[in-house]
């Protein structure tokens, strides 16, 4: 009779003691293990439920080599970037910046400049037409005038340089 009363004492034990395990057992999305005596959420793959009521689904080695390397990639793509890389992402992005800023100085130069020479070709041009007398110094120092052909080519090469102009 006492064995009796040991042997039922210890198979309740043994069958509140499994009652008490977690009934549930997942991988959640960050690759941590989860415990519990609830489900697990409704977003969680079925393939990433380990046990589920008591039951447990074991895989084949190759299947918990698979699951462990998406774990591990799961893991690498979610973990909190560190310092330095952070300081690498932001040094990257400031560096574009930069060299956005010093394109869009250089466009900025380019066009002012472009402005400028046009300026200056529509104010030779009007000299030109006017008839006043042109002069132009040579490599001695001398002023050379200009005759009504060298007059009629230089403003053929003001109206070239100023059809690139708005």
């Amino acid at each position: 009779m006492l064995n009796l009363k040991l042997i039922s004492g210890f198979m309740i034990a043994t069958l509140t003691c499994t009652s008490a395990l977690a009934q549930y057992v997942w991988v959640d999305e960050k690759g941590n293990k989860q415990f519990s005596d609830t489900p697990p959420p409704a977003s969680t793959p079925k393939n990433r439920i380990i046990k589920s009521q008591g039951l447990s689904t074991t895989r084949p080695a190759e299947a918990n080599d698979a699951a462990s390397a998406s774990k591990d990639a799961v893991n690498a793509a979610q973990k909190p970037m560190t310092t330095s890389s952070r300081n690498e992402e932001f040094n990257k992005r400031r560096a574009e910046q930069a060299e956005k800023d010093k394109k869009a100085t250089e466009e900025q130069q380019a066009a002012a400049d472009k402005q400028k020479n046009c300026e200056r070709a529509r104010s030779y041009q009007k000299v030109l037409e006017s008839g006043q007398r042109v002069a132009t110094t040579d490599k001695n120092g001398e002023r050379n005038y200009l005759t009504d052909a060298q007059r009629e080519k230089e403003a053929a090469d003001v109206k070239k340089a100023l059809a690139g102009c708005q």
